[in-house]
């Protein structure tokens, strides 16, 4: 009961960027105002892309913090600038398009109690229920090559216990707490799309420190999937791949395994 208290007094800083996807942001700012009104958070909402917000600023029971790029930034630039605003002890990565049919942020805190806990993520779901491939073991270039021609379908963790400890988790919804995420000095801004959340989660493990995923919170993630269809991000996806394969966070990690 006491644990649950400290996290319902706390302050948890909730990143959103949209990409003129202001439908999906009201539809999840409606999510946390229906659901998570026992724990006390504030919202900062960059708007990538210039665009109007069909809502009013105070018509809800928590802060909003509106940014306005000049010029469109990339996934970890954007996401540290929002913390630059942030006042919570805990910061909170959240994508537009996840949903909520509850509040996962208690049990999620509550994980992160645990001193030896870096960063914590929900169970994702996909739209037709299905669990998502959001716990991974970190790529190498064998398991690339198996992906790109189909051949790795299956899950690398099987989601039966209420605690799972992956490599890295997918970076649509990730809770770090404050100290953490600034000891990291936050997501590399070299990547500019895709291998943030390796790369940050990589760099956690490297200083000790687990991934986890809390199975007991649950959301839904209706991914939009239209950079599947386009070159220009393919090309990042691929630019960004190489850059975590030739960094010296991978070559680290793969020092370690060596020596265990």
């Amino acid at each position: 009961m006491e644990k649950i208290e400290s996290v319902e007094s706390t302050v948890i800083s909730i990143s959103i960027v949209s990409h003129v996807q202001m439908n999906l942001v009201v539809q999840l700012l409606a999510d946390l105002e229906t659901h998570c009104k026992d724990v006390s958070i504030e919202l900062i909402l960059t708007l990538n892309i210039e665009e109007s917000l069909p809502f009013i600023m105070d018509g809800f029971s928590f802060p909003i913090k509106v940014v306005r790029n000049a010029t469109p930034m990339g996934f970890a630039a954007n996401h540290n600038q929002a913390f630059s605003y942030a006042t919570g002890r805990f910061f909170c990565v959240l994508n537009p398009d996840i949903r909520l049919d509850r509040n996962p942020f208690i049990v999620m805190s509550i994980c992160l109690l645990d001193p030896s806990i870096g960063v914590v993520a929900p169970l994702v779901l996909g739209a037709d229920g299905g669990i998502e491939d959001s716990a991974r073991r970190f790529p190498g270039p064998f398991k690339m090559i198996c992906k790109a021609f189909g051949l790795c379908k299956s899950h690398d963790y099987v989601i039966d216990e209420k605690l799972i400890r992956p490599d890295w988790a997918g970076g649509m919804f990730l809770l770090f707490p404050r100290s953490i995420f600034e000891k990291l000095g936050g997501f590399d801004q070299r990547y500019f799309l895709y291998y943030e959340d390796v790369d940050i989660c990589a760099r956690l493990r490297l200083l000790g420190y687990d991934v986890v995923i809390c199975s007991e919170a649950k959301v839904t993630h209706y991914a939009q999937r239209s950079s599947h269809r386009s070159f220009r991000y393919f090309r990042w996806h691929i630019a960004s791949m190489m850059r975590f394969f030739f960094s010296s966070t991978y070559w680290r990690l793969q020092l370690r395994k060596l020596r265990k």
